[in-house]
């Protein structure tokens, strides 16, 4: 009994909640007058089914065998309509050949005026009767929509025409073509790529990279041109999923105006579309667009159409003659045309602007400013400073141990100098992301864990060492240890967090450059620190320094050869410094120029 009540309540859900993503019940009254699924996609081209009747004539009262046919197909909505006037309202009515397969619907006042389907059942024939009405009008044109899977569908097939006796020549044309007849405007084909001619002159351009060529494979393309009361809009990319725009009063993703073009199987559907938190984008069933065209070649997406700069009639489009940020993102596109998040951050305008007014050529970036500022800063720090400063407290204390500044020993000031500009850079940065979320981030992964970690260690450090024992203590031992064991976590866990954070979404550094680079810096700083190593090992196998500081000449050694050693000893290691400090600026140059070009 509880299973059957489980099955019953799982069956009552369905039923309820069916209609709000799709008619697989068949009853489908809202859609009367488009005749378009809400399955949140485009409809196809060139329809593979087809509509025939049994006569070419008929008066008031007749009844026609319609049928509709083709390959297999899930749903239907078959309507009569006036064949000069077909955005008017359903005629007759229908009497049902099968109602295994088919049901009677109400469109608007006359009963039984669409047929539609019962059940999601395949099927590749129906036959349903027409009654012509007495007030029929003189020419009547059968349309259907067929549903072949959800997000496969065609809207408004133009069926055969019938017409009454010695009646007029129409003074419309008939569809009779394959062409659909859509809710949507007719879809054309792009020739070419789209060019940069006259952006920031007659239209409003955004290029990424900043001044691509757009008949570049890798220049992601928006242009806006405004024409009268209407705006064309041309968008290309690399993408064999999907290209999408959105217009925001802000800079966050929600209660957004978009536009996505998504490849269907070699097939690209351009709709409109909301965007509401962060959850999928929400297409219109109703499109709003002019003149659509669109092209697939070699892995570029182009797609063009018209918009009015004002829609007062659809719900959540923008007015285009105000100012907005403006996204552009791309992704993946699974089969029927179902769109995924984007892998890495939406390009995202510095500013707003205002796409009918003053033409400009711009760029923008995929990453947010403090993002960025967070990167460099951690960069600097981790990648410079700290390495320069760690190296020069472990190799330099006999080379500058008689060398000042300001009153210590310049080894000792220089990494003091080095930490505290560390532990200052990491403190600015630690909180730009914060600044930027307006809290804590749930989606960047072990990244914010791992930073909080290295914030708190390089915290510690200078605290540790403000009170840090005499060089003769006995608890000196003790807090050397921790001190070289707190700072070389924190370094490892840096390097782990950089690795972790340079693919995040928000800061998408290039791959796999960004992960060759980082191993790249990692190799030379540990070739560079064993280098050392074994230097200062070879140095002590030939003297040892006594207490009054003299060097005592070991067997073979002489006291001149000894002295001349010993310099070369320390002229080696400032040398191999100069060469790691000039290494380590090279890695950070090519890191903060990867972050400018994102």
């Amino acid at each position: 009994m509880e299973l059957s009540g489980l099955a019953f309540a799982v069956w009552m859900f369905i039923c309820l909640c069916g209609p709000l993503d799709g008619y697989p019940n068949g009853k489908i009254r809202e859609v009367c007058s488009s005749m378009m699924p809400h399955h949140g996609s485009s409809p196809q081209l060139s329809p593979e089914h087809i509509i025939t009747v049994n006569g070419t004539e008929f008066k008031p009262g007749d009844k026609i065998e319609v049928n509709l046919s083709g390959p297999d197909f899930e749903g239907f909505f078959i309507q009569a309509r006036d064949a000069e006037h077909l955005d008017s309202p359903a005629v007759g009515s229908f009497i049902l050949a099968d109602q295994r397969l088919s049901q009677l619907l109400t469109c608007g006042h006359t009963k039984n005026s669409a047929v539609s389907h019962t059940s999601k059942a395949k099927k590749k024939y129906v036959k349903v009767y027409w009654i012509a009405p007495g007030d029929a009008p003189k020419h009547v044109q059968f349309l259907a929509t067929v549903v072949k899977k959800y997000k496969t569908f065609w809207v408004k097939i133009p069926g055969a025409i019938v017409s009454q006796p010695n009646a007029p020549s129409p003074t419309m044309p008939f569809h009779r073509t394959s062409e659909m007849v859509s809710a949507s405007h007719p879809i054309s084909y792009l020739t070419k790529p789209f060019n940069a001619s006259g952006c920031g002159n007659k239209k409003f351009c955004i290029r990424n990279p900043s001044s691509c060529d757009p008949e570049s494979a890798s220049c992601f393309f928006l242009s806006f041109r405004q024409e009268k009361s209407s705006v064309l809009v041309e968008m290309s990319g690399p993408s064999e999923g999907y290209l999408a725009f959105a217009l925001s009063r802000d800079q966050w993703m929600g209660g957004d105006d978009a536009y996505v073009c998504v490849n269907e199987d070699h097939h690209v559907s351009v709709s409109t579309a909301y965007l509401k938190g962060r959850s999928p984008p929400v297409l219109d069933s109703e499109n709003a667009l002019e003149d659509v065209s669109w092209r697939l070649v070699d892995g570029v997406l182009q797609c063009s159409f018209r918009r009015n700069i004002h829609l007062t009639a659809h719900k959540g489009r923008f007015n285009l003659d105000a100012s907005y940020y403006i996204f552009l993102a791309d992704g993946e596109a699974s089969e029927g045309g179902l769109i995924h998040k984007h892998h890495r951050q939406p390009l995202i305008t510095s500013g707003m602007y205002n796409i009918t007014g003053l033409p400009q050529d711009i760029g923008g970036s995929r990453s947010p400013r403090l993002i960025k500022a967070h990167g460099v800063l951690m960069f600097v720090a981790w990648i410079t400073t700290v390495s320069v400063g760690v190296i020069v407290a472990r190799f330099f204390k006999p080379v500058w141990s008689h060398s000042f500044l300001f009153g210590k020993e310049m080894w000792f000031q220089v990494h003091r100098m080095l930490m505290l500009t560390t532990v200052m850079l990491t403190s600015i940065s630690f909180v730009l992301p914060f600044i930027y979320r307006g809290g804590w981030s749930k989606q960047a992964g072990f990244h914010p864990y791992l930073g909080c970690t290295v914030m708190a260690l390089a915290i510690c450090q200078p605290l540790m060492a403000g009170f840090r024992p005499s060089p003769h203590a006995p608890r000196r031992q003790l807090f050397n240890w921790f001190h070289w064991s707190t700072g070389t976590t924190a370094r490892i866990l840096a390097v782990v967090t950089m690795f972790l954070g340079m693919d995040l979404p928000a800061l998408d550094l290039p791959d796999p450059w960004d992960t060759y680079m980082m191993i790249g810096f990692v190799a030379w700083h540990v070739g560079i620190d064993v280098l050392l190593e074994i230097h200062s090992y070879c140095l002590i196998r030939k003297v040892e320094v006594i207490e009054d500081d003299r060097i005592q000449i070991l067997q073979s050694l002489t006291s001149a050869e000894a002295e001349a050693s010993h310099h070369f000893g320390h002229l080696f290691k400032q040398i191999v410094l100069t060469i790691y400090v000039c290494g380590n600026i090279v890695f950070l140059i090519a890191f903060l120029a990867a972050i400018n070009q994102i």
